[in-house]
């Protein structure tokens, strides 16, 4: 009882990490929208850049938080892995927004649109996990779905890709695609690496 009244006292952390959380899924979504209405712009993919940069900015607040504090209530190597692993998922939405771009794709995939969406879907999970710290009855579910997700996305990009092999697609566009597709379905992995270290801070503080 009392490490779970000292972990609850330690706020600034959880604050911290509820922001990078948020930011992520505001970015997967600005992402979404990007797919939704494509328009093959720099802009588009520069309002998906813009979340990537507010997540560098938490990351390194976090950082020196860390590097400030003498007591934490988590692990510290704890605060660090979860903070990297957060930063890389809105590393990889930016950098999937960023090839679409880069290769000037002329439109989204259905397959992308759809990566897409469960991309969103995960990085609400990961909100909702991050929130419920460190109740591990409250983190499970949302691990669990997350995990089932991440399958889903390995599924569709697997079929994604395989697909680009057996039509007609240049072979350039093959190419473009296949490293996007694998771009997406990496942050869904990335995305379940949170999960994985949000099931083990909760155990260690349940």
């Amino acid at each position: 009882m009392f490490r779970l009244r000292m972990f609850r006292r330690t706020d600034k952390f959880f604050d911290m990490f509820n922001e990078a959380a948020r930011n992520i899924h505001q970015g997967a979504r600005v992402f979404q929208q990007m797919l939704e209405d494509f328009r093959g712009t720099d802009e588009q993919w520069r309002a998906v850049e813009e979340y990537e940069h507010e997540g560098d900015k938490i990351t390194h607040r976090i950082f020196r938080t860390l590097h400030q504090t003498f007591i934490t209530a988590v692990d510290r190597e704890d605060i660090h892995k979860l903070t990297s692993a957060l930063d890389d998922v809105i590393d990889l939405i930016e950098a999937s927004a960023a090839r679409m771009a880069m290769y000037r794709v002329s439109k989204p995939t259905p397959e992308s649109q759809r990566l897409a969406g469960i991309i969103v879907r995960c990085t609400d999970r990961i909100v909702q996990g991050v929130t419920a710290l460190p109740r591990f009855e409250l983190i499970h579910e949302h691990c669990i779905e997350i995990n089932r997700l991440e399958n889903e996305a390995d599924e569709v990009a697997r079929t994604a890709i395989a697909s680009l092999f057996l039509g007609e697609a240049p072979p350039i566009e093959v190419i473009k695609w296949k490293e996007i597709y694998e771009t997406m379905e990496t942050a869904t992995d990335r995305c379940e690496d949170v999960a994985n270290l949000l099931e083990e801070i909760s155990l260690k503080h349940s």
